[in-house]
């Protein structure tokens, strides 16, 4: 009995949406999926419109000494990739960028690799290793620098017993550009971590399980199983990582300011000098243009790429 009785509520509650729903005015009812767009038109609107406008100032000579400006065309472009320093700066933006994409993926498949075993003490490690992340990358270098200072420094005094003291980190071209992408390590590290770690809690068991019963060893199950399946994810994280690290300005620029001299000037940081610092805006406006368009470069190349190898990984048999 109160099954029919709850059967017929539920019929009478349907009908009183159906009324509902008839009640509202047709004009109403086809403007709601336009409605629901809204939001999104507006987001897309406040990214494009300063985007739209940055592009058209790099066809000015805007500067503070020119408050004025005149109509340049492509001449801004045309300086940018004239000069040694552009490509000075493109060259520290690609070591940085691929160096501390490499050794963040490599770190975090291992550390995903040891916490996959499910210990006790992985399982404490796996909350911990989410600290570094907690940490504003400025407020991280600057923790960094302070325990680098060859004279004080913590890192030095460490180092010390080994007969390694004294090092020179942020005060050679070639260590201050290893210190900035130490610290890039330190942090994101974690990030690539959690990735490949989801990754792993995802794959399906019945492949290794098979692999056990036949006696496979551990090197050949990774190399032929959780590699090519965990692929797609390492690819999602060395996109992040990579797009990231192009556009990196936090951590060099607490750490050395683009010194000693400009040695560890990246892309982003020589558009900051050029727009903030020497006031050529419409020039350190096209440095970010520029940036961009790399940026889209090799987004467009590693996403390619992950379509592959979501296609190879769907191939592994289950």
């Amino acid at each position: 009995m109160s099954s029919l009785m709850e059967t017929d509520h539920g019929a009478a509650s349907r009908e009183e949406m159906k009324r509902a729903a008839r009640s509202v005015p047709a004009w109403r009812r086809s403007l709601r999926p336009y409605l629901l767009i809204v939001p999104a038109l507006l987001l897309t609107g406040g990214i494009l419109y300063p985007f739209g406008l940055g592009v058209y100032y790099t066809f000015f000579d805007f500067a503070a000494s020119r408050p004025v400006p005149d109509m340049v065309g492509l001449e801004n472009y045309r300086r940018i990739f004239a000069q040694r320093a552009f490509w000075d700066s493109a060259r520290v933006t690609l070591l940085y960028a691929v160096g501390a994409a490499a050794v963040e993926t490599v770190l975090g498949v291992a550390v995903a690799l040891l916490l996959h075993r499910s210990t006790p003490v992985g399982r404490v490690l796996e909350k911990i290793l989410i600290l570094p992340l907690m940490i504003a990358p400025v407020i991280a270098a600057i923790i960094w620098k302070l325990m680098l200072q060859p004279s004080v420094g913590v890192v030095n005094h460490l180092l010390e017993p080994l007969g390694l003291g004294g090092v020179q980190w942020t005060d050679t071209p070639t260590g201050a550009l290893l210190s900035s992408i130490m610290v890039d390590v330190w942090v994101y590290t974690p990030f690539v971590a959690i990735l490949a770690l989801a990754g792993l809690r995802s794959l399906p068991p019945s492949p290794f399980e098979a692999a056990a019963v036949d006696g496979a060893g551990w090197w050949f199950t990774f190399r032929r199983l959780t590699l090519p399946m965990l692929w797609p994810y390492v690819l999602v994280a060395v996109i992040f990582r990579f797009m990231d690290s192009l556009k990196v300005f936090d951590i060099i620029y607490a750490l050395t300011e683009g010194g000693p001299g400009d040695s560890t000037v990246a892309l982003q940081i020589r558009a900051y000098l050029e727009a903030i610092r020497f006031q050529r805006y419409s020039f350190g406006i096209s440095y970010t243009i520029v940036l961009w368009a790399v940026v889209y470069l090799a987004a467009m190349v590693l996403v390619r790429c992950l379509g592959r190898a979501n296609s190879r990984a769907a191939e592994v048999p289950e």
